[in-house]
């Protein structure tokens, strides 16, 4: 198939969003950093850089004080995969009433998860709960981080191009509040307190509409070679650590060029679903794509105040805004994630107004 892959028409319903009942502001993580590293060397900039993220608020699957409080990495990792676990059955549930789906019709399920490790994994949990059929297939990812939910459309789509189904369900479930920690004092560790929140996001892709929403007709992927130290997660006895390094903050324009010829040889997309990850991510996916940055990633922009950056769910978490101001139907649009590697999946269609 090559980098990219012409589908058949591939029809997305509106993602549902679980989000957790614990609403953190930033003003809160601020003061609790300032409280447990007074003496930081690095304190006013950290600071300074966590007021420009653009989050205000993010939600917690457990307080603040419990998410801050020292574990070993065999409580946080347990706690971390229930926590994902639990959300994604509320993601699913309320997609399969709203859509009247019924499990007996989901030929494959596709899971992204990294925040946490089990096996038996998420997609094993979620046919379990739902009764799924034993031969429906299991795509289940890990290690994907932010590029999760995009990564797994395109699998999704390329399950319907083979012929093999005609309903596929994708899950996204991240617990990334499992990175927050005290004993990890370096100033990326500082910032990721505060620019991460937890959730899970729930879609199905289908061969026939069901209503508006983006209609995918094609997908690519790029890695951007020798990138592995732009972003990267790492396990230590203290749990997770999500680090970066100062080339992170070109990773977007430099991975963009790989890009372009294959947006160009597509319509230029009206309207756009781009993975909130910071405001660097959007202003130069923006810039680059010929974009306003405020006006047309507006909903990138709104998802990232309110509810920090989601992970792999973030991207589900913009298109589900595009459903409350529609572009024009037939409108070209783009779907498109970045995750650590440093990986981009795009996915190019249109608005189909049901």
């Amino acid at each position: 198939m090559g980098e990219a892959g012409a589908v058949t028409v591939a029809h997305l319903t509106r993602p549902e969003i679980a989000l957790p009942p614990h609403e953190v502001a930033t003003g809160e993580i601020v003061a609790d950093i300032v409280a447990r590293h007074p003496d930081h060397p690095k304190l006013g900039a950290i600071r300074r850089v966590i007021s420009r993220l653009g989050v205000d608020h993010r939600r917690f699957m457990r307080p603040l004080a419990s998410v801050a409080a020292e574990a070993e990495i065999t409580e946080r990792n347990r706690r971390a995969y229930q926590d994902a676990r639990d959300q994604a059955f509320t993601a699913v549930s309320r997609l399969l009433e709203r859509t009247g789906a019924a499990p007996a019709d989901v030929d494959a399920v596709i899971t992204s998860h990294t925040t946490s490790w089990t096996s038996p994994g998420l997609d094993v949990a979620l046919c379990n709960e739902f009764r799924l059929r034993p031969g429906t297939t299991r795509v289940p990812m890990g290690s994907l981080g932010c590029v999760g939910g995009a990564h797994a459309l395109a699998r999704a789509a390329d399950h319907l191009r083979t012929g093999r189904g005609d309903t596929v369900l994708v899950v996204v479930a991240e617990t990334l509040s499992a990175v927050y920690q005290h004993a990890d004092t370096t100033i990326e560790a500082m910032i990721y307190k505060a620019l991460f929140g937890d959730s899970a996001a729930a879609v199905l892709m289908t061969r026939e509409p069901d209503g508006p929403g983006f209609a995918v007709e094609d997908y690519t992927e790029i890695l951007l070679p020798h990138s592995t130290d732009r972003y990267r997660g790492r396990l230590d006895a203290g749990g997770l650590h999500f680090d970066s390094t100062g080339a992170a903050l070109t990773a977007t324009g430099d991975v963009l060029p790989h890009l372009r010829p294959w947006l160009d040889a597509r319509p230029a997309p009206q309207w756009a679903a781009v993975h909130p990850g910071g405001p660097r991510i959007l202003t130069d996916t923006a810039n680059a794509l010929g974009l306003d940055p405020e006006a047309d990633l507006r909903p990138s922009w709104d998802s990232l105040r309110e509810r920090g950056n989601l992970g792999g769910a973030a991207v589900l978490d913009v298109l589900a805004r595009h459903h409350d101001a529609p572009p024009p139907p037939g409108a070209p649009g783009l779907l498109l994630a970045y995750g650590p590697g440093f990986a981009a999946t795009a996915l190019t269609g249109h608005w189909h107004a049901g």
